[in-house]
């Protein structure tokens, strides 16, 4: 199944010496899974966008499952992104639930106000609920923050010109 792992905390069956299994490491073990970044969507594409001039940035979440042993039990894991922390590269930021969107659902927007290049980027966060064997889901305490990749724009400025048809 695509977006499903296992990963093996700590292998071998519980003995009555053992500690039992808490949802205090399961939040542990969540907060240690390498978890995706999200790949931020630009548009206009190609890097380049206009100075005073909406600029589209959107990701496409998909829901995670993973499998963890934790002192011998399988415990499955069903994770999503919660939320984002956008970055735009030019000292603004936004936090949103909203993944964005692409053209025309404009939900995360930024205007550059100079020329340059930037390096925007979007955090996500994530949370998780868990069970373990076929017992019942509960929600893992804590989250999850994954940095994303930078994406480099290069704002410019347009020129306006005056375009007439031939007669």
């Amino acid at each position: 199944m695509l977006g499903t792992s296992t990963t093996d905390f700590c292998a071998g069956p519980p003995t009555p010496d053992e500690p039992q299994l808490t949802g205090g490491m399961i939040a542990r073990a969540f907060s240690e899974l390498p978890l995706p970044g999200s790949a931020l969507n630009v548009q206009p594409p190609d890097g380049v966008t206009l100075v005073n001039f909406d600029t589209n940035f959107y990701v496409e979440p998909r829901p995670l499952q993973r499998t963890i042993t934790l002192l011998g039990q399988q415990v499955q894991l069903r994770i999503w992104a919660a939320s984002y922390h956008w970055r735009f590269g030019d000292g603004t930021v936004l936090d949103s639930t909203s993944p964005g969107a692409p053209y025309p659902d404009l939900e995360v927007t930024h205007e550059y106000l100079r020329t340059g290049r930037y390096g925007a980027r979007v955090d996500t966060t994530y949370q998780a609920e868990y069970r373990v064997g076929t017992g019942a889901w509960q929600p893992v305490e804590g989250t999850s923050t994954i940095s994303g990749t930078p994406v480099t724009l290069r704002a410019v400025e347009a020129s306006p010109s005056l375009v007439g048809a031939d007669r």
